[in-house]
Parts: structure tokens; sequence; C-alpha cells
């Protein structure tokens, strides 16, 4: 007898924790990518790293994103793609033309926060414009978030 196959798909969601706490974000966007060969089927394993990776525009002002690592596929062969190779996004021009005119600001970037695959079977990645944080500023955040933990447990006994 034959295994049967789920049909439900599995979710994928790849977040950049990191991200969340080096950074506090003025805008987010979702953009697609241009994916090649095998990279898809990696991002459905879930082997993909985000940490390193930024955004940046070319000068036909098109937006790339640079240092996002989606591992080699493990069943794919010599058309296997490279890992960290810079990947064009998709978005509208009037996206495009709001983050150029703002990440030109001193201390403006545009990082990737999260990876997913959405309903129709499409790789997605949600992009954010975001301010560095001072060391201050991620104190305060852990101080908060302490603070809520504390609280969190008290109301539960």
């Amino acid at each position: 007898m034959a295994k049967q196959k789920d049909d439900a798909p599995k979710r994928v969601n790849i977040q950049n924790r990191r991200a969340r706490h080096e950074y506090s974000f003025l805008a987010q966007y979702d953009a697609g990518l241009m994916l090649q060969g095998t990279e898809i089927k990696s991002i459905r394993d879930g082997s993909v790293q985000l940490q390193d990776g930024f955004c940046s525009f070319h000068p036909d002002g098109s937006l790339w994103v640079h240092n996002v690592t989606i591992a080699k596929y493990t069943e794919g062969t010599y058309n296997n793609h490279e890992p960290t190779r810079p990947r064009k996004l998709l978005l509208n021009k009037r996206e495009l033309r709001q983050l150029a005119d703002k990440s030109t600001e001193q201390g403006l970037t545009i990082i990737p926060v999260r990876m997913f695959v959405s309903d129709r079977g499409f790789a997605k990645l949600e992009i954010a414009l975001a301010k560095g944080k001072k060391l201050y500023d991620k104190r305060e955040d852990l101080k908060a978030k302490d603070q809520k933990r504390e609280m969190d447990r008290t109301r539960d006994y």
C-alpha cells in the first residue's frame, strides 16, 4: 500500500528576529521575489537565513536584496542555485518611488523582516524601512518586555 501525501501545505514563515531588536520599523511592504531553479524548494524546506540581509537600489531604479542565504537544495543536481546571490524584489512603481525617496534620508535602511509563501504558492519577502535603535532604546524595550511578562505571570495565578 502506498503512502498518502498530505494535501495540506506546510506553512512557511521565516522571521528575522534580530531585526526587531536592532531596528524600529517605519513602514512595511510585501514584495515578491524573482527566484531561479531550486530556490523555491529550499524556501519551502525552511532553509533560509535573513539575518545579514539588506536591500539596495540599482541605477535602473529596481530594488534588490543582498546577503539573504537560501541554502542549496539537497536533491538538486548541477543546476542548483548559488546560495547568496542578489535577488530582485518585485514591487509596484508607487511603492518603489516611496522607498527610494525615504531611504535617501540619513539613518534609514531597508531590511528583510520575514519570508513566507503566499496562498497561491509564491515566495514573498516582507521588507521594512527601518531606523537603527540606540543602546538605551534597546534597554527600554527589554525592560518593557520583562514587565509585560511579569504582569502576565501574576494574572495567571
